[in-house]
């Protein structure tokens, strides 16, 4: 991403200066560095509030509730991890966090998850359970990517904030094609995932 960013900037500046417009250049380069501060003050807020509303629903336990209320689905989701393996709470913990809309909130609980599920998996190759490279991603680890990839959100709270910043009249009015999207990703990457556990089983667990 570096060099793919570093590469259109330097493109611009050139092809600014050979057209004769590196004034124009330079100005816009000047007022979008404006806008970026005002965006990360704006988006620093948002987080802030956010992550913090998280922090109360955890301290206050309603967050633990919500995990507890989740056990269904991880089990449905992730069938081979062990009921009591930590790695359940830290994926429950990223998918509200994503549901919900709270994309920062949900990536330390998602690298988290994946440092339990790789530690879940060391475990497994030790008890040689199953002949897996050292290094290479489990399936719950892929499974638990795909999930977080396609993102269920109910409320897309960088999208309104994003909208609020830059003016729209209507900044909520994303909520419902926001979930309707999201809830097709979703379901799809679930459909996803059932069918390639059923070829797996059906090609190595003869």
């Amino acid at each position: 991403m570096n060099y793919l960013w570093g590469s259109m900037i330097l493109i611009g500046i050139i092809y600014g200066t050979v057209t004769g417009h590196l004034e124009e250049v330079s100005e816009v380069a000047i007022q979008s560095s404006k806008e970026a501060v005002s965006l990360c003050v704006v988006m620093a807020g948002v987080t802030a509030l956010w992550v913090g509303m998280m922090r109360i629903a955890e301290k206050s336990g309603l967050l633990e509730a919500m995990e507890q209320r989740m056990q269904p689905v991880l089990n449905f989701l992730f069938p081979e991890i062990p009921g009591n393996h930590p790695s359940r709470k830290s994926i429950a913990t990223n998918l509200l966090a994503n549901v919900l809309g709270l994309g920062w909130a949900a990536t330390p609980a998602g690298l988290k998850a994946m440092e339990e599920l790789a530690d879940l998996e060391e475990e497994r190759r030790r008890k040689k359970q199953r002949a897996v490279p050292i290094g290479a991603a489990s399936n719950e680890m892929c499974d638990f990517l795909i999930l977080n990839i396609s993102s269920l959100q109910l409320i897309p709270v960088s999208i309104i904030a994003f909208r609020t910043e830059y003016g729209s009249v209507a900044p909520t009015a994303i909520v419902g094609p926001a979930i309707l999207a999201t809830a097709v990703s979703t379901g799809i990457a679930i459909f996803y995932i059932k069918i390639r556990k059923y070829i797996y089983r059906k090609l190595f667990d003869r």
